[in-house]
């Protein structure tokens, strides 16, 4: 992800290539290039636990996407929000690290991973004690705080929030590959948090304050778009093994998912993650409007490698006002 691959033209152009009806778009989303792929590909893969065999199954499954990663440097973006005790927060620390691992062996020449925690100040507190930081030094990995790091100012390259820039890491821009990997949870504010939304951890507290004010004074959909589509990351791997429902990102109850989700599309992969919760995606903001422009929302444009979705998930419990996105379409 050099920075000169950052500059995308938005243009309406780009709007009639991709065959849009407009009819269905807001104002601000009239001047965005459709960047969805003809097809996109997701893996939901069946997981019990975070064990040994992790990391040969993610391997496997990696393979499946036939990625071109020989000399590219990668970052990984897990979900680290901060540490509380017996509630599965974060994005597992050995998940994170057989990611690693798997995506070396791929050919990749570096794996560095970072995060921005949008809660706590102190990022090295919270990675000491979600156990993430036992797990990099045992793998000599290294760790980057995106809350701190060098800036680069960058045009946003979608229309929601209103501004023109975001001041954006060093790190994230000048990779090669991204991997958004995202804890599978319910929010409080956005009824799910999944890998777009993961993104927000891009954007440095030391710029935009705790916890991240201005995409709250913004709206979370909307910086959630903006974000994601002037760093879309350019993979998914999504952890769903035990996930959370009920009041999230930080409150809710743990959710036995069993399921990895993997993508090389985040918007795809968020459907299917959605679905995989008993949630009807089109139903949460972002997705609905990231599906016209970003990324593939349809099942006509989905290829599921191996298992396919089941036929009747049991819904994730969702606080009051997001009760229909339990609801069918």
């Amino acid at each position: 992800m050099k920075l000169d691959r950052r500059r995308m033209v938005v243009s309406t152009a780009g709007l009639a290539a991709g065959g849009l009806a407009t009819a269905r778009f807001l104002p601000e989303e009239m001047l965005l290039r459709d960047r969805r792929p003809a097809r996109s590909r997701v893996a939901v893969v069946s997981v019990d636990a975070y064990g040994h065999l992790l990391n040969d199954l993610l391997l496997s499954s990696l393979r499946e996407f036939r990625l071109n990663l020989r000399g590219k440097s990668v970052l990984l973006k897990p979900n680290l929000v901060e540490y509380i005790a017996g509630v599965e927060v974060n994005t597992n620390p050995l998940l994170v690290g057989a990611a690693a691992e798997a995506l070396l062996r791929l050919g990749a020449k570096t794996v560095v991973v970072g995060e921005g925690p949008g809660h706590q100040r102190d990022t090295y507190l919270v990675l000491a004690e979600s156990g993430l930081g036992t797990q990099l030094r045992s793998q000599k990995l290294s760790f980057v705080d995106l809350n701190r790091d060098e800036l680069v100012r960058m045009p946003t390259q979608a229309t929601y929030t209103g501004l023109d820039h975001w001041w954006l890491p060093r790190t994230v821009l000048v990779s090669d590959f991204v991997v958004s990997m995202p804890k599978i949870k319910t929010h409080h504010w956005t009824g799910v948090t999944l890998s777009l939304k993961n993104m927000f951890g891009v954007i440095p507290g030391a710029k935009y304050g705790w916890p991240k004010n201005i995409l709250h004074w913004k709206g979370i959909h909307r910086s959630i778009l903006d974000i994601a589509a002037t760093v879309r990351p350019h993979f998914v791997i999504a952890d769903g093994i035990v996930a959370m429902e009920g009041n999230g990102p930080l409150h809710g109850t743990r959710r036995h998912l069993g399921k990895l989700v993997l993508s090389d599309d985040p918007v795809a992969a968020d459907f299917v993650s959605a679905r995989l919760m008993g949630l009807e995606p089109h139903r949460v903001w972002h997705l609905d409007r990231a599906a016209h422009f970003l990324g593939n929302g349809s099942p006509g444009r989905i290829e599921l490698i191996g298992e396919g979705l089941p036929a009747t998930p049991i819904p994730f419990d969702v606080l009051p006002q997001f009760a229909h996105l339990r609801n069918p379409l």
